[in-house]
């Protein structure tokens, strides 16, 4: 059982339309892909897991990563560890701690067998409470890969899930080619901008090679010849502006974003000017 903390509500908006199409377009088992570069024959390693159970360490354990999975458990070398341990092998990239403290518990609010993920991009954490159903590495794995959104997330069948529950309601998408020789580059800019809208503006990486991404670049009306492109858009009542750009730069970057801050900032203040006029 999955439980969201903190998330705000999206709305109807293009995201929920767009999930249902990158669904279509890929396998039944679309969302409960692994993504990760690592193949399960890596299960096995132990030291990947960090016993904590101070709350100070817990805290700058979390703090210290995009994405960090706890694994909150009474006994530490239950079945349910055992399975929590595969699943930290299969994932290099993010790091796994455990904590078998009940003050630490408390701390977080959280039952014994409770896997939880926390992310920076959002400020969120999600539960995964083991003691309601079954489960095994596979459903672990299945729920990190899906809710791990970072600074800059990729947008695939597999995100397409932590993208449309984020409880951020201003998202921006760079539509660019990942194969360019200028990606790179690209990325190292766009991830320096999304630093400075942390908590605020959700980055998204939108390849073009991924054909269930067309439907996405054909929402904002997009066409490969005008790429890379950026695309803001407020998920509650999908206002949106796009822009093609010659080169992703910071500058580029935070002026269009502060731009589309700025105009929502001047929407909203007009009922509140008009509600002061016809008081006057």
């Amino acid at each position: 059982m999955v439980k969201r903390r903190q998330a705000g509500t999206m709305g109807t908006s293009v995201f929920s339309c767009l999930f249902v199409v990158l669904l279509a377009g890929s396998s039944p088992a679309g969302c409960a892909e692994d993504n990760s570069s690592t193949s399960h024959s890596t299960e096995g390693g132990t030291e990947k897991l960090v016993l904590l159970n101070d709350i100070a360490d817990v805290e700058a354990f979390i703090s210290g990563a995009e994405v960090a999975v706890v694994g909150f458990f009474q006994e530490p070398e239950s079945p349910e560890v055992s399975q929590l341990r595969l699943a930290a092998a299969r994932m290099p990239e993010v790091p796994f701690a455990l904590s078998s403290s009940s003050a630490v518990r408390e701390h977080y609010g959280v039952a014994a067998a409770t896997v939880t993920l926390f992310r920076r991009a959002d400020k969120e954490r999600i539960d995964m409470d083991m003691d309601k159903e079954e489960i095994d590495a596979d459903k672990m794995t299945r729920f990190i890969r899906m809710n791990e959104l970072r600074l800059v997330t990729e947008y695939n069948p597999t995100t397409a899930v932590g993208v449309l529950h984020s409880s951020l309601q201003l998202h921006l998408l760079l539509f660019t080619d990942k194969k360019s020789p200028e990606h790179p580059e690209q990325m190292r800019r766009y991830r320096e901008a999304a630093e400075l809208f942390e908590d605020k503006i959700l980055f998204v990486l939108v390849d073009i090679n991924l054909k269930s991404n067309e439907q996405v670049m054909a929402y904002f009306k997009l066409k490969k010849s005008q790429l890379p492109a950026l695309a803001i858009f407020h998920t509650p009542d999908e206002k949106h502006d796009v822009l093609p750009l010659d080169e992703v730069s910071i500058e580029r970057v935070k002026d269009f974003c502060n731009a589309f801050l700025q105009k929502m900032q001047k929407e909203e203040d007009k009922p509140e000017e008009k509600a002061f006029n016809e008081e006057l």
